[in-house]
């Protein structure tokens, strides 16, 4: 235990952390005036850390390796076990540079597209409504748009139960009880059946156009010049695959966010696509998403009267980041006119991790959300028209993922006129 650094005084804070959730690190933050602070955590010793310097110390790889840091019960829901979100090193170099040959700017910006088509083709189905649920259908979107951009084969039958089963996993990697077995039941699902995709193309059963992401991870080869055993190439696909799938919840926030603040839909058709990139952002900003990542200890060393112990497991608060008034001028508004100016950096703006994507762990697929998050509010601003009928829009920051209430149901849908 250091002593120069608070300690939180519970024997054991588990369940404080599920009913406090996203708040939980910052509450503490605030109470002891620190962004640094220590508290056992799932029967172990935790180092607690929040803000921009934290998140550069967080990902400097001489410092924090990814081995070890998520939790088996993390890594059989929503991760996949042994995948890229585990690895360090050279491996991990290797990897990620897999990923991030997918997901060029190019192909961004494609998949931006398929998003955009799949709504306008949507609007005649959402006519003869009463009404719909703007996450359900965002998410069986984005499954049909992610299966169809990898080259994965998906019938129509089977599109809401491989769309429940991804947004399973994200929702099951803060719960216990129901919500966990239900996320474990899902990637099991997910996993057989994708393992039996990648033997198909293997053996030459299925063809599959070259440099799609079905393709490359049947084929990929380690540094060792082998390939991934079949199990293991679908973990990484799903790894593709799920993430698209969970920018469903991005979309519904961007949604309540226009409800919320209705002189945004004006501001975003005048403002081109430098407010529409602004509005994103800031949704990603303001919103919880991620609550907070996980690392362990390299090597042992000193920061802030804090000696780090090799091993000992860190957190990053990605939500309190995101709100730190030291960064953020009136971080708890709502205000898209903030990333006029902002400096790009990697470390005080981190939605989906931070650092070097090229050479870290922040997510390689953070320029497909944007463009699909693009896609989604161009539509919902410029080619309907809807109601929003009573609901309960609040959502809670005890639930770890959380999304509003209701999922955003829309009524009396019409296209907008020319």
């Amino acid at each position: 235990m250091n002593k120069q650094v608070p300690h939180d005084k519970s024997l054991d804070n588990s369940l404080t952390l599920m009913q406090e959730g996203y708040l939980f690190l910052g509450n503490r933050m605030k109470e002891y005036g620190t962004d640094l602070f220590e508290a056992r955590l799932l029967g172990q010793q935790v180092i607690c850390m929040s803000g921009e310097e934290a998140a550069k110390k967080f990902y400097n790889p001489e410092l924090f390796q990814r081995k070890g840091a998520a939790p088996k019960r993390v890594q059989k829901t929503l991760f996949g076990q042994n995948a890229i979100q585990t690895m360090d090193g050279d491996a991990h170099i290797h990897r990620k540079i897999l990923f991030l040959s997918l997901m060029t700017p190019a192909e961004e910006k494609n998949i931006g597209n398929m998003v955009a088509k799949a709504w306008e083709d949507k609007i005649a189905e959402w006519e003869q409504a009463e009404s719909i649920v703007l996450f359900e259908e965002a998410k069986e979107l984005l499954c049909r748009v992610a299966c169809e951009w990898t080259g994965v084969p998906l019938d129509e039958e089977e599109v809401k139960i491989r769309a429940d089963d991804f947004a399973a996993m994200v929702d099951a990697f803060g719960a216990v009880g129901p919500r966990h077995w239900k996320g474990r039941k899902a990637r099991t699902r997910a996993e057989d059946w994708i393992t039996g995709l990648i033997e198909d193309v293997r053996s030459g059963e299925r063809a599959v156009e070259d440099e799609t992401a079905l393709y490359e991870m049947a084929f990929y080869q380690t540094p060792d010049g082998d390939q991934l055993d079949a199990h293991m190439a679908a973990v990484e696909l799903i790894n593709v695959l799920r993430p698209i799938v969970a920018i469903s919840t991005f979309i519904t926030f961007a949604a309540v966010a226009l409800f919320d603040h209705p002189e945004e839909k004006e501001k975003l058709r005048q403002g081109g696509e430098e407010y529409l990139d602004m509005f994103v952002q800031e949704v990603r900003r303001f919103y919880p998403f991620g609550p907070f990542l996980g690392a362990r200890v390299k090597k042992e060393f000193e920061w802030k009267g804090c000696i780090f112990k090799e091993g000992q497991l860190v957190l990053l608060d990605m939500y309190g980041t995101n709100h730190d008034e030291r960064i953020w001028d009136q971080p708890f508004y709502f205000n898209p006119e903030r990333f006029r100016h902002h400096p790009e950096n990697l470390y005080d703006f981190i939605p989906q991790g931070g650092g070097d994507p090229k050479k870290g762990h922040r997510c390689p697929g953070e320029g497909i959300t944007v463009e699909a998050m693009k896609a989604s509010i161009e539509f919902l601003v410029d080619k309907i028209d809807y109601d929003i009928p009573d609901q309960d829009l609040s959502y809670s920051m005890a639930r770890m993922p959380t999304l509003p209430e209701s999922g955003f149901v829309m009524s009396n849908v019409r296209r907008k006129a020319e």
